[in-house]
């Protein structure tokens, strides 16, 4: 039994495809990733930032309630204004105890070489998640129906260089995308 083994030198070298196999491959690459590649006339997902006047750790108390235009046609006015009230709502629960915290740990900071602040910092994360599970609610209950996922992402700010949490609204593709196991 003999077994045939590779020419180690043709591992290196890198082969052209002729034309008819060009044409025969497809046009866009498979993705293996979560996420799902946005299609290449999807409108750029709309950010809703923070309009609250208390920021911690990049998550402000509250976001904007007001309807942006581009999702007229898309989603109705009053379900935008729901879903913002669900999530502010968590942020008003939440994000008072997360001030509280901060404020006792900056006092004892230097006493605790900042050990004080992980509280806050748990705090905060516990808050981003709960916020994170609620869009995952509105996203299977109403959005992924209508076409729009929504995402707790973490973007730069405007007029600074600190990192802020807003809310993405991004627009699903209209057929679903073929991802071979």
């Amino acid at each position: 039994m003999s077994v045939l083994l590779p020419n180690m030198a043709d591992f290196d070298t890198i082969y052209e495809l002729e034309e008819e196999e060009e044409s025969l491959s497809f046009s866009e690459p498979v993705v293996r990733s979560q996420e799902l590649p946005r299609p290449r006339d999807a409108p750029d997902p709309v950010a809703v930032r923070g309009a609250g006047h208390i920021t911690v750790f990049g998550l402000s108390n509250k976001f904007d309630t007001e309807f942006p235009s581009v999702l007229t046609g898309k989603v109705a006015p009053e379900e935008f204004k729901t879903s913002m009230g669900r999530v502010n709502a968590c942020l008003r629960k939440n994000l008072p105890v997360n001030v509280k915290w901060l404020l006792c740990g900056c006092l004892c900071c230097c006493c605790t070489l900042g050990c004080s602040l992980w509280p806050v910092v748990c705090l905060n994360k516990r808050t981003r998640r709960s916020i994170q599970k609620l869009l995952e609610w509105e996203n299977n209950r109403l959005y992924h129906k209508l076409g729009l996922h929504w995402k707790l992402s973490k973007r730069k700010c405007e007029t600074s260089n600190m990192m802020e949490y807003v809310i993405l609204i991004e627009f699903l593709p209209k057929y679903p995308i073929f991802r071979p196991d």
